[in-house]
């Protein structure tokens, strides 16, 4: 029996309640639950991203936003990617850049994407292009590199 794979993308007013508190529960349970970090999740960033969602059986286990050029960086950038623990080690979150890369091309044209990464996937980001910009610095606790692609 296989399951129902879907992928969602919505700017921040069209995300339904259900889907919101989907994303922050996700959230919360995987940066300040699991890696024990606490900062403030609600940045106002939100509002002006897109909002890309990979469902499996109706269940959020993957997500990121995409951030136009000059909200957080002058590039366009992918933020707050997070699977969950379920997830893992099961390729949703290679489909989850894969799709996040392509989906910034469309929203925001071709470009530089930059993501401010935690250093433990550099690996993994730099498997999709990425290139590490910077030194290393400390972000609510946890070692982060920018890189871009």
């Amino acid at each position: 029996m296989s399951s129902a794979i879907q992928w969602v993308i919505k700017a921040f007013e069209e995300l339904t309640p259900h889907e919101l508190y989907s994303i922050i529960r996700l959230r919360n349970e995987v940066f300040v639950v699991e890696q024990q970090c606490i900062f403030q999740d609600a940045d106002n960033k939100d509002q002006e991203s897109y909002h890309l969602m990979y469902c499996q059986d109706d269940q959020l286990i993957a997500y990121c936003r995409l951030l136009p050029p000059g909200l957080a960086y002058n590039e366009m950038s992918i933020g707050r990617v997070v699977s969950s623990p379920a997830a893992r080690r099961t390729g949703a979150g290679r489909e989850l850049i894969s799709m996040a890369i392509e989906q910034c091309y469309k929203y925001f044209g071709r470009g530089p994407i930059r993501i401010g990464a935690q250093l433990y996937l550099k690996k993994f980001y730099a498997s999709f292009g990425f290139v590490e910009t910077g030194e290393v610095y400390l972000e609510d606790g946890i070692e982060h590199v920018e890189m871009v692609l």
